[in-house]
């Protein structure tokens, strides 16, 4: 008798442990998605460039040294002359801020697992899941075509690398409205990039040697100005 109780018990609540039917969300895309990876291969596998050609074209009059880390992980270390978007902040409005009106402009990106150091700011991650490949992927489904990717694993303690970070002492520098530049006046060609430093105390003066805070590197120019 109560095994019978038991079952209809059972029965009863069946339908409230039912799921619910899945709502399709036209804005949500997985099919979409794995049809631009899958086209991407081929692209994505000839805009690979090795530093020194990279270096060189990042330089260049209208190109782009995007960074999609993070805020924090960019103000840690980035290389000199890179413009901050954090990937998680992608939008339409978001890229063309900070890339301009001009969708065939020459944005070259790079991310953790560039880096050998496998230590913050630049921790890696796993293969597969490498910002460079989603960083890839979303610019490109964005509509921007002319994407070129760093292929090495670099050293970011070689000076050569030209990498800079935004501390001193061990306090983050505060980030003043006058530290990101309007469009035109930052990095060559343009783009809201870094031009100015501003220091949080006198123990970090521009004009003093910090071990933290390196100068110049490859790209021709002091990487604050």
């Amino acid at each position: 008798m109560r095994l019978i109780l038991a079952c209809a018990a059972l029965a009863l609540a069946a339908p409230a442990l039912a799921r619910a039917p899945v709502p399709d969300n036209p804005d949500i895309d997985y099919p979409g998605y794995q049809r631009l990876v899958t086209d991407l291969g081929k692209v994505r596998a000839e805009r690979r460039l090795a530093w020194q050609d990279f270096a060189h074209q990042a330089r260049a009059e209208g190109a782009l040294l995007l960074d999609a880390r993070s805020e924090s992980a960019f103000r840690a270390g980035h290389i000199a002359g890179a413009v901050n978007l954090p990937f998680t902040d992608f939008t339409a409005e978001s890229l063309r801020a900070v890339i301009g009106a001009n969708p065939d402009r020459p944005i070259y990106i790079y991310c953790n697992n560039n880096f050998s150091n496998n230590r913050a700011p630049v921790m890696t991650k796993l293969a597969p899941l490498s910002l460079n490949v989603q960083t890839f992927v979303n610019l490109y489904g964005y509509g921007y075509r002319n994407i070129w990717e760093l292929a090495d694993r670099i050293d970011f303690e070689d000076p050569k690398y030209g990498w800079v970070v935004e501390t001193c002492g061990t306090s983050p520098l505060p980030r003043p409205a006058t530290h990101r530049v309007a469009l035109g006046s930052g990095w060559p060609g343009g783009g809201a990039g870094w031009c100015r430093k501003q220091f949080a105390d006198a123990n970090c003066a521009p004009n003093q040697d910090n071990p933290r805070i390196r100068k110049g590197g490859p790209w021709g120019r002091p990487p604050f100005r």
